[in-house]
């Protein structure tokens, strides 16, 4: 079948290769899937176009839930993740309600203008760089009182966070700490660390709120927003499932930043001070993402 970054992290990397932590993760990627669908208010007889299906996760929930008269078109920039979903659509036995293109989410020009009822997306504008084209590419493909429902990540604080620690080692009035120094290695590894850098992350460089005015700015009205922030136990309590596992596709693994940026005298001094943590279940992780709804207007 093939792979790419986008294939390896969504059936590797993201659960580390642990069948264990991989039920958790679907559980946790089902309930966003699920309240995409609840947006979408999807009805019979309707086409739904899943932008950036990967799995096929929100195109066959959606088909669960409506039956065989929902068309659904599902398109991704990879064709490794394409052959995937199709592969579960015969597997499911709904391929001829199935349409699969290979393509980028500024370019739907295999879907004509205004033929299709609902857009989705679940993580995929989140790395699209020229976010404003695709969402003028949902506006285009939508009939009029078509309906947008998405779901994507807030990643913006974690480069932040990134860039403060470079701020505070390179600071030379202040005494340097010897794990913080690590800490930001690790994280300037998986995130962008200076500004400039934040500006050309497709990951960073925009918040909920410029998420907004862009919807809005392609011409969808009305428009629902809300953010949510959840601070909970981190779900993992393995220190091989953290040390495999990664944030985001362009995110290397833990276990990978230690093997090619650390010695070995720092692999054993990061690990004292980070695994007791992770294995006590008393690590704390903040999720950041926003659902949005939308319509294209009638006229």
């Amino acid at each position: 079948m093939g792979s790419d970054v986008w294939s390896e992290w969504l059936l590797h990397t993201r659960h580390a290769n642990d069948p264990a932590y991989g039920q958790v993760v679907q559980s946790v990627v089902e309930g966003y899937a699920d309240r995409v669908l609840d947006g979408a208010q999807l009805g019979v007889g309707m086409t739904m176009v899943d932008v950036g299906a990967g799995d096929g996760l929100v195109a066959f929930r959606a088909i669960d839930r409506i039956g065989p008269s929902l068309r659904v078109i599902l398109t991704d920039v990879s064709a490794p993740m394409l052959r995937y979903a199709e592969s579960v659509a015969v597997r499911r036995q709904v391929r001829a309600q199935c349409i699969f293109h290979e393509c980028t989410a500024e370019d739907l020009s295999a879907i004509a203008d205004a033929s299709v009822d609902v857009v989705t997306t679940r993580a995929v504008l989140a790395y699209v760089a020229d976010k404003k084209s695709a969402l003028a590419e949902f506006f285009r493909i939508l009939k009029p009182d078509g309906r947008l429902s998405i779901v994507e990540p807030l990643l913006q604080e974690e480069a932040f966070y990134a860039r403060a620690l470079r701020r505070r080692i390179e600071d030379r009035s202040l005494s340097t700490d010897r794990f913080m120094t690590l800490l930001h290695r690790w994280k300037a590894a998986q995130f962008p660390d200076t500004e400039d850098a934040c500006a050309k992350s497709p990951i960073a460089n925009y918040s909920e709120r410029d998420l907004l005015n862009m919807v809005r700015s392609a011409g969808f009205a009305p428009v629902h927003l809300q953010m949510h922030i959840d601070v909970a136990p981190s779900l993992i309590q393995s220190w091989d499932v953290f040390l495999q596992t990664s944030p985001h596709p362009w995110a290397p693994s833990l276990q990978q930043i230690l093997d090619e940026q650390f010695t070995d005298e720092e692999r054993q001094f990061f690990e004292q001070m980070v695994r007791p943590t992770v294995e006590s279940g008393k690590n704390f992780t903040i999720e950041r993402g926003v659902y949005v709804q939308a319509q294209k207007p009638l006229s």
